[in-house]
């Protein structure tokens, strides 16, 4: 049974008509960056409850959780609607493997998103740990339209604080929109295309991937991947791929 306790609802931030993030206050356990937590709320007498992914560092006294809307879900539309002051439970203690003491050294770190898969690599991207193990590190996050890709200041943020290190690239797959490629993830590092846009080939020597999103992207990269020479990366066989099954 989770350890549930109450989180207070400081800001609810709608992105657009679906995605939004929430940012709470509760007293949880410590955590390390991409790990994940899970929230709930009573429906009908029974907890209803989702796994959602820190998008805070450890080092914040406030929690954040980057969601999506479904508009036939159980809980998503609760939280959508929560207003400030507003509770919703959380477990105290956080979970999950999909961390950067995982992941084993390389030059070039490679962080693989769909949607609000975003989130756990804001997490990372937040701590100096990253930037410290990696010379270049690459944040690629694909959706279908423009005004899907939030986060887009704190990015910026990061851009400006490590200008040498961080490469941001953006995938959008129904409309044109400025410095992003179309398409999907996979066929860009299949035909190329993905590293030669960003400048860093893809080398089983020198970089490391983690993927983190839509279970088809992350099927299809792998192999994509795979095919280019990487590994899956295992505790007992370290490789080069390191995968989040995001639901």
């Amino acid at each position: 049974m989770a350890d549930w306790i109450p989180a207070k609802v400081i800001k609810n931030r709608h992105w657009n008509s679906e995605l939004f993030s929430l940012t709470l206050t509760a007293n949880i356990e410590p955590f390390k960056a991409g790990q994940f937590t899970k929230l709930a709320l009573e429906c009908d007498g029974k907890m209803v409850q989702r796994a959602y992914s820190f998008v805070n560092p450890p080092s914040s006294d406030q929690i954040e959780i980057y969601a999506t809307r479904v508009a036939d879900g159980l809980l998503s539309p609760r939280l959508h609607a929560l207003a400030e002051g507003d509770e919703v439970f959380i477990t105290a203690r956080a979970n999950g493997f999909f961390t950067l003491d995982e992941v084993p050294d390389g030059e070039v770190l490679w962080l693989l998103s769909t949607g609000t898969a975003l989130g756990p690599y804001l997490s990372i991207l937040r701590e100096d740990t990253a930037w410290k193990r990696f010379r270049k590190i690459v944040l690629v996050h694909a959706v279908r339209f423009a005004a899907d890709l939030s986060y887009q200041a704190e990015i910026n943020e990061l851009k400006a604080k490590y200008p040498e290190q961080l490469i941001v690239q953006p995938f959008v797959s129904r409309e044109p929109a400025p410095l992003a490629l179309t398409g999907r993830i996979p066929q860009a590092i299949a035909d190329g295309m993905l590293e030669r846009h960003v400048g860093i080939p893809l080398n089983p020597e020198t970089c490391q991937f983690m993927l983190c999103g839509n279970p088809a992207m992350v099927k299809d990269t792998k192999a994509a991947l795979e095919a280019r020479g990487f590994i899956k990366n295992l505790r007992r066989k370290p490789g080069q791929i390191t995968v989040e099954h995001y639901w």
